[in-house]
């Protein structure tokens, strides 16, 4: 199947890919009178008296924006925030699927971070988290930052954080099958967006020692005064080599290599360089850094990718649904670092028996491992301090 193609013919088809759904009866006069007005004066007059029984009273407490300025859509780059409104509602419709999740895409014309922020500030009152999406670096840390600090509901930035947890999830299946440990890794990250420079402090802060970032103009050096904030934040902590130079140079004598870059930027002789029975996650999309086969054949043990076309999809979907589904169950104030590593050990967990050098994780439609992600998620939260209650029961 050609999948653009027939892709751009369903969604002339399909008209918008989620819908709004009537939870409750308005066919008498009665029923009207309960869900709307007058009946509908007293939860507003509770709420009114009391802004968290907005979380009681409301859908409120199970609702999460999907939100865009539609300058980084997947590959795609800078559409704009219409353009980005297919992925959005995809976006949803995942939620929906895999976590029960209700997602209403938002897609704002503007890449003013100010503005961003406040917009999304001034409507935050109508859900129960936040979801960030497809927001260019170096704003999108920006304005996730102002809004964890602002508001006292969740605030996850997928490209950021959910890469960085299914990429971890992978990572543990792997480390199971090679036998190795994080701390022996010399890891090797090329691309530094927001996926990258998230992967690169979430990798450190469960325990890798050496990982060293590259973007297009090579090793990402601490000294190198060209480096936005973010970058030169990253360099800090990474390349404690102080090698110089490209990518083929950071490869040589690395375990593990994470791709969130460019197709075609991985040749097999940097593969050869690397140490043996490499580990290599090569996930930019649609086209990876090197085809599989080709990683292989050059002593590639572990191949991963972004794409649904290859064995073992290092896949977003697997993380954001269960994660905000335990996130809303017990109120959750926050999304913090341990609710990270629970929702990546139940994503690895989730492969089971299976588990193989060609079935490094579960499948992004198994509704199985999204029960765990959640369940794991929300006693972790409980575990952290940062839930309010428990809404499971």
């Amino acid at each position: 199947m050609n999948y653009r193609e027939e892709s751009l013919r369903k969604h002339a088809e399909w008209r918008g890919k989620i819908e709004t759904k009537v939870r409750v009866p308005v066919d008498s006069r009665d029923n009207l009178s309960l869900a709307y007005t007058p009946g509908v004066a007293e939860p507003c007059l509770a709420i009114s008296g009391d802004v968290e029984k907005s979380f009681t009273l409301t859908r409120r407490w199970n609702t999460v924006p999907v939100i865009t300025d539609g300058t980084a859509v997947l590959g795609l780059g800078d559409i704009g925030p219409e353009a980005g409104m297919p992925v959005m509602e995809g976006k949803c419709a995942l939620f929906k699927e895999f976590g029960g999740v209700d997602a209403v895409p938002i897609c704002i014309r503007s890449k003013d971070t100010d503005e961003i922020v406040r917009t999304i500030e001034l409507v935050a009152g109508s859900f129960g988290g936040i979801n960030l999406e497809d927001i260019s670096a170096p704003r999108c840390f920006e304005i996730e930052r102002r809004l964890k600090e602002d508001l006292d509901i969740p605030v996850f930035h997928d490209d950021q954080h959910g890469t960085a947890v299914v990429t971890y999830a992978a990572l543990i299946n792997a480390l199971k099958i090679t036998g190795r440990k994080i701390e022996d890794l010399k890891v090797v990250i090329n691309g530094a967006g927001s996926a990258g420079l998230a992967i690169a402090k979430f990798l450190l802060r469960c325990g890798a020692l050496d990982v060293t970032v590259c973007d297009r103009a090579g090793i990402i050096c601490e000294d190198d005064e060209k480096l936005t904030a973010p970058k030169a934040e990253v360099a800090k902590v990474t390349n404690r080599s102080h090698l110089k130079g490209g990518l083929a140079d950071a490869m040589r004598g690395a375990d593990l290599f994470i791709g969130v870059s460019a197709p075609k930027c991985v040749t097999p002789d940097m593969v050869k360089s690397m140490q043996k029975d490499p580990i290599l996650f090569t996930c930019a999309n649609p086209v990876p850094e090197i085809l599989p086969d080709e990683a292989k054949a050059a002593g590639a043990y572990i191949v991963g990718t972004g794409s649904s076309e290859y064995p073992n999809q290092i896949n977003n979907v697997l993380c954001f649904p269960g994660l905000f589904r335990g996130a809303l169950d017990v109120r959750a104030s926050d999304i913090n670092f341990e609710m990270l590593v629970a929702a990546a050990k139940g994503i690895a967990s989730g492969a089971g028996e299976k588990l193989s050098r060609d079935f490094l994780l579960p499948h992004a439609y198994d509704k199985e491992v999204h029960r765990k992600v959640a369940a794991a998620v929300s006693e972790a939260a409980i575990a952290s301090g940062v839930a309010r209650t428990d809404l499971r029961a």
